[in-house]
């Protein structure tokens, strides 16, 4: 069977299809040789979901969470300001061609479902409703969650989901993705019985998540250049100084070395701006301003000794950031890198072994830089070359690592 996106070509026997998927499914979870081997996609989100234990025999998904978390995951998901551009370009469509569109966060919870109402009945006898986690930890391969644990395209079709209940659907998924840091927001997708499968609903859906992240951009370009108006006037009286909103994007800057972005500014904690020092946020209507203080040199010690890891900023005064195993490897592997730094690719190779994993060091680095901020710059990544650097601990802490560079390292 081919690899790729489209789990049917054009001109092909759906129905004869969908019995020799129904046949190697069979055949690949009893242990006999399948007529056929499934596409390799197909192939690896199977054996995460027996890794995982999920029972292909499942008849009742796990319940959905309670309608008030709902709510609280609509009322924080980006995906709500996009919900207008996604309606006009799937709606109508799902409607006509015996589909609903399906939306969840990055979790692959479900937050809104809209289409078909046949289509939504047969959905709810699933348990594919609002609220329900369609990960693949969960429910096994299926479009959300194999999108999600692929961070790339997926359609499935009849026998390619891992639970039987689920042969009789497909549905064609798209993760949306953070156009600013590469974060994974969301999955979109639609759903239908799966003789209703076409190689089309993948342009569809693909072209559907484009325009909904040019929109979450311009939705960006617009709130900062609110700020903006906001923080100029500020700047021009009260002196050298940044505005930031509430995620550390910096609007407008005065007096100072122009930057990206700064660590996520939080009420009564100072915030390390290289170049300047340390600065403390004071509120402003849409963001913060961050006035700069006498320049103070900062420096930066990755504590391999500590339990957690840690980063460890000085300035004038002392903050500590407990670090995950992923982020202590990436500055380990930035300090080494000096000055050059690192692009997305080199620290793809350096951490998974491929180039093949840019959107998930892109999200990586957007989470550290909330804490770090202009502590670490892009394009390429690397530590602020005014920023004193230390590695304290013995590298051999880092014994445990799978990442190729921190590998090496280690056998220097």
């Amino acid at each position: 069977m081919d690899e790729g996106v489209c789990a049917v070509r054009s001109g092909v026997d759906v129905n004869r299809y969908a019995r020799l998927l129904a046949r190697v499914h069979d055949a690949l979870l009893s242990g006999d040789r399948p007529p056929a081997d499934p596409r390799v996609l197909v192939a690896r989100s199977w054996q995460r979901a027996r890794a995982q234990g999920v029972n292909p025999d499942l008849d009742d998904p796990p319940g959905p969470v309670g309608a008030d978390e709902v709510e609280h995951r609509r009322s924080v998901s980006p995906l709500q300001r996009v919900l207008p551009e996604l309606r006009a370009a799937l709606t109508s469509v799902a409607e006509d061609a015996r589909h609903i569109m399906v939306i969840t966060d990055a979790d692959g919870v479900l937050l809104w479902r809209e289409g078909s109402t046949a289509v939504r009945r047969g959905a709810d006898r699933l348990g594919f409703t609002e609220g329900a986690n369609w990960s693949e930890g969960v429910v096994g391969t299926n479009a959300i969650g194999t999108a999600l644990a692929e961070a790339a395209p997926v359609q499935m079709f009849g026998a390619e989901h891992f639970v039987r209940s689920h042969h009789v659907w497909t549905c064609t998924a798209c993760p949306v993705h953070d156009p600013r840091t590469g974060e994974l927001l969301g999955v979109v997708d639609v759903s239908g019985p799966a003789e209703t499968i076409h190689p089309t609903t993948v342009a569809l859906v693909g072209t559907a998540v484009k325009l909904a992240e040019a929109s979450l951009w311009r939705s960006h370009e617009t709130r900062l250049e609110t700020l903006r108006n906001v923080g100029a006037p500020l700047l021009a009286r009260h002196g050298p100084g940044l505005v930031a909103d509430e995620h550390g994007w910096v609007a407008a800057v005065a007096g100072m070395p122009n930057l990206e972005r700064v660590a996520v500014p939080r009420a009564g904690h100072p915030v390390a701006v290289h170049g300047v020092g340390v600065c403390m946020p004071e509120p402003v209507p849409g963001g913060w301003l961050l006035r700069a203080g006498p320049a103070e040199r900062i420096r930066l010690t990755i504590d391999l000794a500590g339990r957690p890891p840690r980063a460890v900023v000085d300035s004038s005064t002392r903050w500590v950031h407990p670090l995950s195993t992923r982020h202590l490897e990436v500055l380990v592997l930035l300090a080494r890198a000096g000055a050059v730094g690192m692009d997305a690719g080199a620290l793809s190779v350096a951490l998974y072994g491929d180039r093949e994993h840019l959107v998930t060091v892109r999200a990586e680095m957007s989470r550290l830089r909330r804490t770090l901020g202009g502590l670490l710059q892009a394009r390429p990544y690397r530590i602020a070359p005014d920023v004193d650097v230390e590695v304290a601990g013995p590298v051999s802490a880092l014994a445990g690592s799978t990442a190729p560079g921190v590998r090496r390292l280690l056998d220097v």
